[in-house]
C-alpha cells in the first residue's frame, strides 16, 4: 500500500498531536516496513525526532511539500485543498487524516480513499475555553471529516461516544484504536541518570508530578490546593508549558505559602521526561476533559501510581487499580494522593499498573490501524 498523512504536526509540533502523528507513523513502517508511508507537511521546519524516523525506516517513510511555486506561497492553501491533485499525482491509495481533519473536498477524489482520527471534542464538550472563531474552525473541520472520511478512528471510547453524540455518525463507522507510549518510559533510567536530572532541573527528594500544557482545562490548581493538606516534604512538580493560567496557580501560592513546595518546568527535553517521572512519587492528572490521556501511560510504564479525574476518558488509560476523583475535589484528591504512599497500595498500584500499560503496545495500535485501512480499501467497512 501507498499510504498518505497529513504530516503538518508531525513536522511542526514537538509535543501532543506532533508525538501522535510521528507515533503512528513509527510503528506503522517498523511492522509493516512494505508500504510506503508519505507525510504531506505545508512547510519544511528543522526536527530531529522525524528525522531520525525517517531515517530508520530505510525508505519506507518519505516527507514531501508542496512543489508548485504557487502553492508553495499558499502552504495553507494546499494543505487544505490543493493536495488534493498531488494525492492522485503520486497514487496514493488512502489518505490518513491524523489530527481531527481531512482537506476539504478529498471526498471528491474518488481514487484515494480517507481515513481520519478523531482525538477529541473539548471544543464542544469544553466550549468556554475556546474563543468563537477556534470553536467554529474546529467543529467545521471535523464535522467535514466525521462525514466525509470513509472511517474513523477514535482514541478512545469516550471519544467515539461524543462523535456519536454530536454529529450523529453510525458507531460502525467509527473503530477505537489505543495509542501506546514512547518505549522510552519503559526502560528504567539508571541511579547516575536520576541523580543527573534531579541536579539539573533542582528536582526536590519527594514530589508528586503532574505532565501537560498549564491551563484551565487541565485543572492544575486543584493540585497545588490539594497541597495545603500533604505533608510539608512532599513537593509538587509540574512540567507543561505555561499559559496565563499560571498566575491563578502562582496568587494561589503566594496566599497560602506555597511557593517553596511547587515547582514550574518547561522545555523538558524527551530524553529526560522518563527519569523525571520515575523519581516520583505519585503522578497526578485531574484534567477536566481529556480524549484519552497519554501522561496517564507514561506514569503507568515509568512505574509510579496514578491519581487521576473522575468524568471523561482517564479510567480508560489508567485501568482499575488507578484511583480517580471529581476533578474539583480537593480534599478527595490529597486523600486519594495519601492513600498512593501507603506501602501495599503504593506497591499493588505500580504492579498492576504496569499489568495495564502492556495492553498498549505499538504492534497493537500498528495491526488494529493496518486491518482499518485493509478494510476501507477492500470496503469491508
Amino acid at each position: 500500500m501507498r499510504i498518505g498523512y497529513d504530516g503538518k504536526r508531525a513536522v511542526q509540533n514537538f509535543t501532543g498531536l506532533g508525538n501522535y502523528s510521528r507515533y503512528v507513523v513509527q510503528s506503522l513502517s517498523a511492522f509493516a516496513p512494505e508500504n510506503e508511508y508519505w507525510l504531506y507537511a505545508p512547510a519544511y521546519r528543522e526536527n530531529q525526532q522525524l528525522s531520525s524516523m525517517v531515517a530508520e525506516s530505510r525508505g519506507a517513510v518519505s516527507v514531501h511539500y508542496p512543489s508548485c511555486w504557487l502553492w508553495k506561497r499558499m502552504a495553507s492553501l494546499w494543505r487544505v485543498g490543493g493536495i488534493r491533485g498531488t494525492l492522485k499525482r503520486d497514487n496514493i491509495q488512502l489518505f490518513h487524516g491524523l489530527s481531527n481533519e481531512l482537506p476539504l473536498t478529498i471526498h471528491k477524489v474518488r481514487e484515494v480513499k480517507s481515513v481520519v482520527t478523531i482525538h477529541d471534542l473539548i471544543f464542544l464538550r469544553l466550549s468556554h475555553c475556546f474563543s468563537l472563531v477556534d470553536r467554529l474552525i474546529y467543529n467545521y473541520k471535523c464535522r467535514y471529516a466525521c462525514k466525509h472520511a470513509d472511517h474513523i478512528i477514535a482514541v478512545s471510547e469516550c471519544t467515539k461516544r461524543d462523535i456519536i453524540h454530536y454529529y450523529g455518525i453510525p458507531a460502525d463507522k467509527i473503530s477505537v484504536i489505543y495509542q501506546g507510549c514512547n518505549p522510552l518510559y519503559a526502560c528504567r533510567a539508571g541511579e547516575d541518570k536520576r541523580h543527573e536530572v534531579k541536579r539539573r532541573y533542582l528536582l526536590p527528594d519527594r514530589y508528586i508530578l503532574s505532565v501537560g500544557t498549564i491551563e484551565e482545562r487541565k485543572n492544575a490548581l486543584t493540585i497545588v490546593q490539594a497541597m495545603e493538606h500533604l505533608p510539608d516534604e512532599l513537593h509538587l512538580v509540574l512540567v507543561g508549558r505555561p499559559t496565563a493560567y499560571i498566575h491563578r496557580l502562582k496568587e494561589f501560592m503566594v496566599k497560602a505559602g506555597l511557593r517553596g513546595r511547587v515547582h514550574f518546568l518547561h522545555g523538558i527535553p524527551s530524553s529526560d521526561l522518563p527519569a523525571i517521572y520515575q523519581c516520583a512519587e505519585t503522578f497526578v492528572y485531574p484534567s477536566v476533559y481529556e480524549g484519552f490521556g497519554i501522561p496517564i501511560l507514561e506514569a503507568l510504564q515509568s512505574g509510579i501510581p496514578v491519581v487521576a479525574a473522575t468524568g471523561s476518558c482517564l479510567e480508560e488509560a489508567g485501568g482499575e487499580h488507578s484511583l480517580y476523583v471529581n476533578p474539583h475535589d480537593v480534599k478527595g484528591l490529597a486523600a486519594a494522593i495519601v492513600r498512593t504512599q501507603e506501602p501495599s497500595v503504593h506497591a499493588t498500584m505500580i504492579e498492576e499498573g504496569l499489568k495495564w500499560a502492556r495492553r498498549f503496545t505499538q504492534e497493537q495500535m500498528a495491526r488494529e490501524t493496518l486491518e482499518c485501512y485493509r478494510k476501507v480499501l477492500t470496503k469491508e467497512i
